[in-house]
């Protein structure tokens, strides 16, 4: 495809970029926290955590990893939300040469059981509130080494003892356990500081994180990301930001809220490696789906960047105590993890004066594939321009080009794209070209300035008598409508069409009824577009990340709300 994006690059961001700066994560980490000693990296409950800290503890952490005897290539789980420890961990497991896994926290214990299984992984960090959904496969799993964190590990003696005491005695939120083997966490800081680390020669190729994919298809998948991959997403990020990084006071620091889970890709590279990079600081965020904490942390605090999904974003928006932020600061409001959609970037933007910035990635692509300009002053609909060193294709069911204008299967060429799936070659084969592109699963069209819009999952497309209904547009057009503060749409089986438009909705004014809904869907929507059932529901499922679980609510009707 021609590179028609790269005349609608930003001033001052490059077509390329040399992604091949650090050998590896590893070298990228070391040089953050020695040159940027003295600065808060992390901020967490209202305490700051230095560079310098998150160096000296991920080095005692990498001894006693060694110390264990694990070895170069074996791979540790890391089961938390977000708390310091999590930075401390990966950054120790990685100076270590070890594998990250980074594991949901809210998994089931089959769940688990088969990450554990099938990424072999060695050992594992995790926090005492989900130890017992450990305790239930310990016996299956090869994970033998458990390293036992708390809330207030890091908080210091007296306010962690506190946090401990409400999280486990008051809130009840450490469900009882049994795992002899386990050590604290701080026990083994402990330990590795009195043992030597030897750092590793660890190399681009060598495989920093597996990363799983969500399993809402199927059985969930290993991306197998590089170190090469993660150091070139970092960096192409970090180029696509200079606009907006600009705009930031000389001397002022880097500032980002992360309230998405490290544990996710996104949450992972976008917040915690690129603050790394940046010398930033991440304001931690351990529970986002808290609105309340949330907005209270944040009016603490003076912040340049919200990475966020559009749940989160509409979330606060639509809060009462939004106001209680200062929001004159904010430079960045990266969307991702799902479509934004057009009432939700009207809002935020009618509320900060910063419009939502819409990426667009995938664990396999480290995630950052695409992404808006971030000096845009509107939203767009889109999901942007390629970032740098990246290339996009169309491709048809036999893996052609599509003609201009058509929709078809999203291709992504780049540094950032995954080496392939872990011990997984067939499922491998069936997402990666013969020259190199991932085919992504997303159908999408490309308009004449290279601006990519996603229509939708093929998997998730609705057929009704023969004409193909994309739930993205269903659901921008209801979302849109007043009174409604969610919607999802899906295709249920019909006798006459093949399939049938179900949406389920969440109201934001109760007095919005099925008959309001279908009078907006026929003013705004074409005939075989228009759902044949309506529920509501006081929620919609999610994942953690905020994704709306689809198939779900295709599998799980519930009683209307």
């Amino acid at each position: 495809m021609d590179r028609t994006w790269l005349k609608n690059y930003p001033e001052g961001v490059p077509a390329e970029i040399d992604v091949s700066l650090y050998p590896s994560l590893v070298a990228l980490i070391d040089e953050s926290l020695r040159q940027h000693a003295a600065r808060p990296a992390y901020k967490f409950m209202g305490k700051a955590y230095s560079f310098a800290q998150i160096d000296e503890a991920s080095r005692a952490f990498a001894a006693y990893l060694q110390g264990l005897g694990l070895q170069p290539g074996d791979r540790v789980a890391v089961m938390m939300p977000n708390l310091p420890q999590y930075p401390v961990a990966v950054a120790g497991i990685l100076r270590a040469g070890l594998v990250v896994v980074n594991v949901n926290p809210l998994y089931t214990p089959r769940e688990l059981e088969h990450q554990l299984k099938d990424s072999g992984a060695k050992a594992i960090v995790i926090v005492e509130s989900f130890a017992s959904t450990l305790q239930q496969v310990a016996r299956e799993v090869p994970t033998k080494h458990v390293i036992m964190a708390a809330m207030g590990d890091m908080l210091g003696l007296i306010k962690g003892a506190v946090v401990n005491h409400v999280v486990r005695k008051v809130k009840k939120m450490v469900p009882p356990f049994e795992l002899p083997q386990a050590v604290r966490f701080n026990a083994a800081l402990a330990r590795g500081r009195g043992q030597t680390w030897t750092p590793p020669a660890t190399g681009p190729d060598d495989i920093a994180v597996l990363q799983y994919t969500g399993g809402t298809t199927g059985v969930s998948k290993g991306a197998v990301l590089l170190h090469r991959n993660l150091v070139a997403n970092v960096l192409q990020c970090e180029a696509w930001y200079q606009p907006a990084l600009r705009l930031i006071p000389p001397g002022e620091q880097y500032t980002a809220i992360c309230a998405l889970p490290l544990y996710h890709i996104f949450g992972f590279n976008t917040n915690m490696m690129l603050g790394m990079r940046l010398g930033g600081c991440n304001i931690l965020i351990p529970n986002p789906r808290d609105i309340p904490a949330v907005l209270k942390d944040l009016s603490r605090e003076r912040f340049h960047s919200l990475p966020a999904v559009n749940t989160l974003f509409g979330a606060l928006a639509n809060h009462a105590d939004f106001s209680s932020v200062d929001w004159s600061h904010l430079k960045i409001s990266v969307g991702g993890g799902m479509a934004v959609q057009q009432a939700t970037a009207r809002l935020w933007l009618e509320k900060t004066g910063c419009p939502i910035c819409e990426g667009y990635g995938l664990s396999e692509t480290s995630p950052v594939a695409t992404c808006n300009p971030v000096d845009t002053k509107a939203f767009t609909g889109t999901i942007g321009l390629p970032v740098p060193n990246t290339e996009l294709a169309l491709l048809d069911d036999d893996g052609h080009e599509v003609p201009a204008g058509q929709s078809g299967e999203i291709a992504i060429r780049g540094p950032q794209v995954m080496a392939g799936y872990w011990q997984r070659p067939d499922e491998t084969a069936k997402v990666m070209t013969a020259d190199g592109y991932f085919r992504t699963g997303d159908v999408g069209v490309v308009d004449e300035r290279g601006f990519f819009r996603i229509v939708d999952r093929k998997k998730d497309m609705i057929l009704v008598s023969g004409f193909n209904v994309y739930p993205n547009e269903v659901e921008d057009v209801i979302t849109q409508m007043p009174g409604v503060l969610e919607c999802a749409a899906v295709g249920i089986p019909d006798e006459k069409a093949g399939e049938a438009v179900k949406v389920v909705l969440v109201k934001k004014d109760p007095a919005v009824t099925e008959a309001d809904v279908r009078a907006w869907c026929e003013a705004n929507l074409t005939g075989y577009k228009r759902p044949k059932l309506i529920e509501f529901r006081t929620e919609l499922p999610k994942t953690p990340v905020g994704k709306v679980l689809r198939r779900e609510l295709r599998d799980k009707p519930a009683a209307r709300a």
